[in-house]
């Protein structure tokens, strides 16, 4: 298994996720409402702690913090990616007037623009995938309180 592997490929099942998600809820008209975008959090939560789980089950007594950080964050970072691609695709090609429909009046009253609502998109991705990470993390890290632990520390 390669270095990136797992980040790469639980990164595109996230993002798969985000994006099926993202056109279930145009279906009904429902992309435009912001609220909705709560349960993206849920889907990169779920997709990055099978990506860390999985890592550390591949690695056994060899996981380190470190590596287990990586790979949840480069999950994130992977899905955040793809997704803020499709996002752009999507609002400038697929339904041009997307945008016009999701900030109504944010582009009268302060020209926005779509590199500033993907630029948002983006940092909204990477700043989930960082705190979910340093909140997984802590799960997954080896406890020193443990009278093992205690046992190798002396």
């Amino acid at each position: 298994m390669g270095k990136f592997s797992i980040p790469i490929k639980y990164g595109v099942a996230v993002a798969a996720g985000l994006i099926a998600y993202f056109l279930i809820l145009s279906l009904f008209d429902a992309h435009n409402q912001p609220i909705y975008s709560l349960f993206n959090g849920v889907i990169m939560a779920y997709g990055m702690f099978e990506a860390v789980k999985h890592y550390r089950l591949h690695k056994g007594n060899k996981f380190k913090y470190q590596k287990g950080f990586m790979a949840s964050l480069l999950t994130g970072f992977n899905a955040t990616i793809i997704f803020t691609i499709f996002f752009g695709v999507y609002s400038t090609e697929i339904n041009p007037g997307f945008l016009d429909d999701l900030i109504t009046v944010w582009i009268t009253d302060y020209n926005t623009s779509i590199g500033v609502v993907l630029f948002v998109v983006a940092v909204m991705g990477f700043a989930t995938s960082l705190v979910l990470t340093l909140a997984y993390m802590q799960l997954f890290k080896d406890s020193w309180n443990t009278k093992e632990a205690k046992k190798h520390t002396l």
